[in-house]
């Protein structure tokens, strides 16, 4: 709610693409100069539009990769087959002025639904095995193994998956018209509760009201597409690999929308710079789904670590200007709600 809020607080016109564009480097730039510092470019708010197109590029790779292995699962076909495809398909969007947004708004909808109602089938079918499977998930959170085992550290690397904090969001949430900025940090908020509680819960609940022996040994790809099959058959796999594709390509064009603003940062309004990050990515993408190569997927943790950390920094001691736009907020539909009372 607070980095979403924010960035509609400091948002500013976008000559090259119309409309606003902010987020944290920003609103850490605005921070930053509050406290002295001097310029266009501040050291924290440069260091996190760096972080965050290091991050970017390593997603890229990730999302090929995983596409390209749930796709040689479902029909057979070579990953450099679909990896070029891919790529093709991504350039024809992402090289043109605003068809990464009209794609999103079609995208997101239609597949969050479809995934969210296959589940909601699933678990409806294996109702009966529920009260054991909520038994294991508070087996495994709750005991002594976990606790011996686990520790703040990896609570945080492997529970921390929404990326609410780390200032990915509000690149996109500065580009919002919700018509108030608190309403946008609101919707904001939910959206991470519709990606971690609902989205991610569903792949959770279909891989354990899978029989254990049915997919002992697998993880990733192979662990969702087997539960799948174990369920639905053989269109459980294709069903997969096509809703996959959907999220990681909605995810490739939302981390290129996010890169507008951190790029025009770093390098100011031009076609030239906007073009070639969307190369590097679009490149980044062909070899990732060639083959996984660790040490950028590394990178892009340590992107997101980085970004996440320089965020904080600032969203703390700026959260009360967020308190006073949500008052502000709830002063107008407290009014709005007595008006259309009388």
């Amino acid at each position: 709610f607070v980095e979403a809020t924010l960035a509609q607080l400091y948002r500013e016109r976008d000559p090259l693409y119309g409309g606003f564009r902010g987020g944290p480097a920003y609103y850490i730039r605005a921070f930053e100069q509050r406290h002295g510092q001097k310029g266009r470019r501040t050291v924290l708010a440069t260091l996190f539009a760096i972080s965050g197109l290091i991050c970017w590029c390593g997603i890229s790779q990730v999302v090929s990769n995983s596409v390209t292995s749930a796709f040689q699962n479902a029909f057979e076909i070579p990953p450099l087959v679909t990896t070029v495809v891919l790529v093709a398909l991504a350039a024809v969007i992402v090289l043109r002025k605003n068809a990464s947004v009209k794609v999103l708004d079609v995208l997101v909808p239609i597949m969050a639904v479809c995934y969210f109602l296959m589940t909601l089938f699933l678990i409806i079918k294996n109702a009966s095995v529920l009260p054991s499977v909520f038994q294991r998930i508070f087996e495994e959170a709750f005991g002594l193994r976990q606790v011996v085992a686990g520790g703040f550290g990896a609570v945080v690397m492997n529970g921390v998956s929404n990326e609410a904090g780390s200032g990915s969001a509000p690149c996109a949430a500065a580009a919002g018209e919700s018509g108030h900025p608190a309403k946008t940090g609101l919707l904001q908020a939910l959206g991470v509760f519709i990606d971690t509680i609902v989205i991610c819960s569903c792949t959770a609940f279909i891989m354990l009201v899978t029989p254990m022996d049915k997919v002992a040994g697998l993880e990733g790809m192979d662990l969702l597409q087997a539960s799948m099959e174990y369920h639905l058959g053989r269109f459980g796999v294709i069903f997969i690999a096509l809703i996959l594709w959907l999220f990681c390509f909605s995810t490739f064009i939302g981390i290129l929308f996010y890169a507008r603003s951190n790029v025009a940062y770093l390098f100011g309004d031009n076609w030239f710079s906007q073009t070639a990050y969307k190369v590097l990515a679009l490149v980044m993408l062909f070899i990732g789904g060639l083959a996984a190569y660790t040490f950028v997927w590394d990178l892009g943790d340590v992107g997101v670590g980085l970004m996440t950390v320089f965020n904080i920094i600032v969203i703390l001691p700026m959260s009360k200007e967020t308190l006073v736009s949500l008052r502000d907020y709830e002063q107008i539909m407290a009014k709005r709600k007595q008006e259309g009372s009388k």
